[in-house]
C-alpha cells in the first residue's frame, strides 16, 4: 500500500496561512487533497474562510492547538478520515495537507505522525511548510520563540506580504532566515499566489526507485561541516574566516552538518545517537543523515525530530562517491563541541581532536 502524503503547514499568527490555503484548493494539483485545519477556540473561522470545489474534503478541529491539546485528537483524525472519506471502498484523497494554529509548536505534532503505529503504516511526512511576514517576521522571531522553531524544522519557508515590506526589511530578514534553516529555499509569495509544485514532493525519498534524492534531502552542502576528527570550532573558523558563523542564530538556534570519516558499527552508533537522545533530545529539533554502517553496503538513512526517530531506512547503494557519515543537526541551545564530546565517548570511533593554538 502506498503511504498517503502529509504536507504540514505552519508560520506564526498572520502570516498568511489561510491566505495561501485559499488559493492551493483552487489548483488542480490539490484537487484530491483533504484538508485539515486546526483552530484555537470553541468557535472555529478560518474554515469557513477557505473555499473549495471539494467543501467534503475540508475537516475543521477546534478543540484546542493541535500541538498540545488535541493530539489525540490529530491521530483519531488522520485514523477515522482513512473510511470516513471513502466511497465503494475506494479512498476518495491522495494527500493531507494540515493547517497548524499560529501558534503551534510543530514538533509535537511530527511526533504523532512518527509514533503511531497505524498512522505511521498509513501516511508519510512530505514536508514542513512555514510562512513567514515579511513586513513583522523580525518582530515576531524577536518576541516569539514559538516562530523560531517554525521556521528551524522547515522544508521550505514562504515569505509573504513582500509588497508591504521595505527591500531593506525583506533582505535583513532573508538573512536572518538563512541563518536560522540555511537549507530551506525561501519563495517569496504575493496574495497566496504559489505553485503547489514549489511545496509538494519534498519527501525523503522513494527507496526502490529515488533512492539519489536524499542527497536532495540532506543537502550537506547548505550546512558548516563539523568533523568528527577535529575541533568542531576550529573547523567553523578554518571554513568561514571568523567564529561567528552563518549558521548560528544568537547562540540559540545552530543548523550544522556532522561528519564521520570512518565507517561505525550499528551498536556503537546507536548507542551514541541514544545516549544524545536521551540526554538533550528536546534541544534536537531535527536530525536527519547518511551512516556509513560496517558491513551494510549502502547508507543508512536516519531522520528525527526532538527525542523520537523514524524507523531507519537501509539504501542498497550509496548515492554519490562520498561514503562518509553526514548528520544534519538543527538545535537550540545545543553547540556542535556537545555532539562531539558526546561522540568522543565512544574512544574507537573518535580520533583526538586537534588541540586549538
Amino acid at each position: 500500500m502506498d503511504l498517503i502524503p502529509v504536507t504540514l503547514l505552519t508560520g506564526f499568527l498572520g502570516s498568511g496561512k489561510t491566505t495561501l490555503l485559499n488559493r492551493l484548493v483552487r489548483h488542480p494539483d490539490l484537487h484530491r487533497t483533504l484538508i485539515i485545519i486546526n483552530e484555537f477556540g470553541e468557535i472555529g473561522l478560518d474554515h469557513l474562510l477557505v473555499t473549495n470545489s471539494e467543501e467534503d474534503l475540508i475537516v475543521e478541529m477546534s478543540s484546542g492547538c493541535m500541538c498540545c491539546t488535541i493530539r489525540k485528537d490529530l491521530a483519531n483524525t488522520l485514523r477515522d478520515i482513512t473510511w470516513r472519506f471513502a466511497r465503494d471502498g475506494i479512498c476518495q484523497f491522495d494527500r493531507v495537507l494540515i493547517e497548524t494554529t499560529g501558534l503551534a509548536d510543530p514538533a509535537p505534532i511530527l511526533h504523532t505522525l512518527i509514533t503511531d503505529t497505524f498512522i505511521a503504516g498509513h501516511y508519510k511526512l512530505d514536508g514542513i511548510i512555514t510562512t513567514v511576514d515579511a513586513a513583522s517576521g523580525n518582530a515576531t522571531l524577536d518576541a516569539h520563540p514559538e516562530s523560531v522553531k517554525q521556521i528551524a524544522v522547515a522544508d521550505r519557508l514562504l515569505l509573504t506580504k513582500t509588497d508591504v515590506a521595505t527591500t531593506d526589511a525583506v533582505a535583513g530578514l532573508q538573512q536572518r532566515l538563512l541563518e536560522i534553516n540555511p537549507a530551506a529555499p525561501q519563495i517569496s509569495v504575493s496574495n497566496g499566489d504559489l505553485n503547489p509544485a514549489s511545496i509538494l514532493n519534498l519527501g525523503l525519498f522513494d527507496t526502490t526507485t529515488k533512492s539519489a534524492n536524499v542527497q536532495r534531502w540532506l543537502q550537506q552542502e547548505a550546512y558548516t561541516l563539523v568533523s568528527a576528527s577535529r575541533a568542531p570550532y576550529r573547523l567553523n573558523y578554518l571554513s568561514r574566516g571568523k567564529h561567528n558563523d552563518i549558521n548560528r542564530h544568537n547562540d540559540r538556534i545552530q543548523a550544522f552538518c556532522y561528519v564521520i570519516d570512518e565507517p561505525v558499527t550499528g551498536d556503537v552508533f546507536e548507542q551514541w545517537i541514544g545516549t544524545l537522545t536521551m540526554l538533550r533530545g528536546e534541544k534536537m529539533l531535527r536530525v536527519k543523515g547518511l551512516i556509513n554502517v560496517k558491513g551494510e553496503p549502502g547508507p543508512v538513512v536516519i531522520h528525527g525530530v526532538q527525542h523520537i526517530f523514524h524507523p531507519p531506512v537501509f539504501l542498497e547503494t550509496w548515492p554519490s562517491p562520498d561514503h562518509r557519515s553526514r548528520i544534519v543537526f538543527i538545535t537550540q541551545d545545543l553547540k556542535p563541541i556537545v555532539i562531539s564530546e558526546t561522540f568522543k565517548q565512544f574512544g574507537t570511533l573518535m580520533p583526538a581532536a586537534e588541540s586549538l593554538p
